[in-house]
């Protein structure tokens, strides 16, 4: 760390500097002459949060907010944290002594996994935070240019081997810290802020047609359930109208088999709840389960089957069995087979991705403590029935509609990957003096150090 404070009050202005610099072999990276390597501690003070009872919490009549981890995350896209939901009073923080954090201090999480999230946040007031929060107040650096390079720090390579994840302030003020001279942290930041501002700009408009890829798509398969997607094609055939029916005068039902799954290949494959993600099975992924003969002819899956599962967070999530795999399902979810003609299998699947079923399995699943839907409820879930041929068409424009969104989804989630990896890359140029900004006949950064130290 800084080699610490209190046994350089006694030693020379330079070798006070001398401790705090960082020597040659422990520097990361080659970084502009005048720019010197420093231990993070040296620049700034690290303040570690403090313990509040739930009684101390919650009263919007008090000045002094109060954040918790959760609140990194209500941030605006410079870090400025915009979480008001808990506040304390001076009293309060007097009686539990604990730290008031100056405004404009890096806050992160210091305790848990929630470190790995990697989230940093300013205050714009002056704050307590709890105990699974750490606090940096920048005094020999400007705050925003130490922000800015927390931003491309992962603090959780800096954690204890410990069951929970934990940070030292002993650790962190050893980090090297690559300082420029004060006028170069200003149009650094000044350099970062142009950048990021055009990054997040292209950003919001990628995250608004990520947000908005289900509300699209809830609303075109309202469309199709409605017949309005098909309209054109059912006027200019004279095609019958459509009518109302029941899964149960189409389907059958069946729950699961129960067994242990296993990752040793005992069986067939073992289909659950969890292993459909976003409507896709990674059939590599899926273990398998021990069977007999009788029971996976009971139980294996067929294409054109679809499976519903029936508890959980996830009732009404439903697949329909693309593939030609061998694999049975488990007891959480259960089967629709086809039992008659006149309703096709993918003309159901969409449907059951569409806001009138899931209105109906909500309402199935209201007032109970655990969620969840059986086999009985399913069979009374109505949906619209046209002709054979119209159900034809109405998959055909969904195949096609859908992809495109989809694509379109993909193609938004790619830009904004790349965003982030522009905006580390930019970070990373920033911190070795490669944005264009520094001035070499400036002052060497150790000079000012020398003065702070």
């Amino acid at each position: 760390m800084a080699r610490g404070k209190k046994a350089a009050k006694e030693l020379s202005p330079e070798e006070k500097l001398q401790q705090a610099l960082v020597p040659a072999e422990e520097q990361p990276y080659p970084i502009p002459e005048n720019w010197c390597w420093i231990y993070w501690g040296n620049i700034g003070e690290f303040t570690a949060g403090s313990t509040f009872k739930n009684e101390y919490q919650g009263f919007a009549e008090y000045q002094i907010p109060f954040y918790k981890v959760g609140s990194l995350k209500y941030s605006d896209v410079n870090g400025i944290l915009y979480d008001n939901s808990n506040t304390i009073n001076e009293e309060i923080r007097a009686k539990l002594k604990a730290a008031l954090i100056p405004s404009q201090s890096i806050i992160f999480a210091k305790i848990g996994e929630a470190i790995r999230l990697n989230r940093r946040s300013i205050n714009a007031v002056p704050c307590c935070i709890d105990n699974n929060l750490m606090a940096f107040q920048a005094k020999e650096c400007f705050w925003h240019y130490a922000f800015y390079w927390t931003l491309g720090l992962d603090l959780y390579t800096y954690t204890n081997a410990t069951t929970v994840p934990a940070i030292r302030k002993s650790d962190l003020e050893a980090i090297p810290f690559p300082l420029p001279p004060f006028s170069e942290q200003h149009r650094i930041v000044s350099r970062l802020e142009s950048l990021f501002a055009k990054l997040d700009e292209a950003k919001e408009k990628a995250q608004a047609v990520v947000d908005g890829f289900e509300l699209r798509k809830s609303a075109i398969l309202h469309k199709a359930f409605t017949g309005e997607l098909t309209e054109r094609w059912r006027n200019k055939r004279g095609a019958d109208k459509w009518r109302t029916s029941t899964f149960g005068k189409y389907t059958n039902s069946q729950y699961g088999y129960t067994e242990s799954a296993t990752q040793e290949p005992v069986g067939p494959k073992f289909l659950r709840i969890t292993d459909i993600q976003d409507g896709v099975v990674n059939w590599d992924k899926v273990p398998y389960c021990a069977i007999s003969k009788d029971d996976f002819e009971k139980y294996s899956m067929k294409q054109g089957d679809i499976v519903i599962a029936r508890t959980g967070a996830t009732t009404g999530k439903s697949y329909l069995i693309a593939d030609d795999v061998k694999a049975v399902f488990a007891s959480y979810l259960i089967r629709l087979t086809m039992k008659q003609a006149g309703l096709m299998a993918r003309y159901l699947y969409y449907f059951m991705q569409s806001p009138s079923y899931w209105q109906q399995i909500t309402e199935f699943s209201a007032g109970i403590a655990q969620p969840g839907v059986n086999a009985k409820k399913l069979q009374k879930i109505e949906l619209p029935i046209p002709s054979v041929e119209e159900q034809e068409e109405v998959v055909v424009a969904l195949d096609k509609i859908l992809k495109k969104e989809q694509q379109a989804k993909e193609a938004a989630e790619a830009v904004l990957s790349q965003i982030d990896n522009m905006k580390k890359a930019i970070l990373a140029r920033a911190f070795r003096g490669e944005l264009g900004t520094n001035n070499p006949e400036e002052e060497w950064a150790g000079e000012m150090v020398k003065e702070i130290l």
